[in-house]
Formats: C-alpha cells, structure tokens, sequence
C-alpha cells in the first residue's frame, strides 16, 4: 500500500502526449490490419491501403518512441561497464560528456541524413494513400533534432549519467 508522499508525480505533458499518440498510431494499425486480414481470408478482398498505413504509423510510432524514452534514460545502455567508474567521479563526469557528445554526433548524422530524404521525398507521393513521401522520414529528422539538444543541453549542464540500474543485467 502506499502512502501519499510515495506516489510519483504526474508525467508531463510531452510524456503524456507522446503516450496518447504512440497509443493512437498502435490503435489504429491494429485496426487497419484486422480489418484487412477478416476481409483478405473471409471475403477474398481486401484494403491496400492498410499496409501503407500501418507502414507510416509504425515509423512514427518507433521515433515517438525513441524521442520520450531519452530523457528517461531508458535506451538500451551498458551502464554496468562504468560502475567502477563510481568511484573516479571526475573521470565518470569526462566518459558522460564523451557520450553525450557521441549522442549529439550521431544524431547531427542521422538528422542530416533524414534531411536528405525529407528532400528526396519533397515532391513525390505514396503509391496508394498518395501522401507526401516526406512524412516518411520526417520522424527521424524530428527525433535526431530533439534527442540532439537534449543530449547537447546534458552535455552543457555536465549532468552526470544514470547509474541506478546496478541491480539490472545491462
């Protein structure tokens, strides 16, 4: 049973947002896939669209994802190899800032290559929903842009990493 003071504070906004549409994009690929599987065996017919569908929110849904699990600190991560580090707090603090900057790397990198496809896919259409084929990697452009400046604004904080997970197989 818990008491008051042990329950955790309402998720945030964006935690909440991210939740609902990542909720929404699972909702309604479900859907379109049932639908499509009763109508393609029970009926010998079914939609095309759906697996385009289910094809884009699947993508949006992975980067959604992506981007509200970084600042939790729950991307898969090899925490165990740093713990003797705990002991050494000011060479702990330099391996944090040289991850963080990796992270800030990897994401200009990726972001500039979901740039490039952003463009790519400018001025075409999908084949049967016809939207642009620029919401394609959109996502990845959007999620390389926010998981970058918050590993930017850690790497300027110097804010120290995660330990906590001593007690988990990393």
């Amino acid at each position: 049973m818990t008491t008051p003071e042990q329950k955790s504070a309402p998720a945030p906004w964006w935690d909440r947002l991210s939740d609902g549409l990542m909720a929404a994009c699972l909702a309604v690929m479900a859907l379109a896939v049932f639908i499509n599987v009763v109508l393609r065996y029970g009926f010998g017919s079914g939609i095309n669209a759906s697996e385009e569908l289910s094809r884009l929110l699947f993508v949006w849904m992975v980067f959604i994802g992506a981007t509200a699990a970084y600042p939790k600190g729950e991307h898969m991560a090899f925490t165990s190899l740093l713990l003797p580090l705990r002991k050494r707090p000011a060479l702990l603090q330099g391996v944090a800032a040289l991850i963080r900057a990796a992270v800030v790397l990897a994401c200009g990198l990726l972001g500039w290559g979901a740039w490039q496809q952003v463009l790519v896919g400018w001025d075409s259409q999908s084949v049967v929903l016809g939207y642009n084929n620029a919401l394609l990697p959109l996502p990845a452009l959007l999620s390389a842009l926010l998981i970058g400046l918050m590993a930017l604004a850690q790497l300027l904080r110097g804010a120290p990493l995660d330990l906590g997970h001593e007690s988990e197989v990393e």
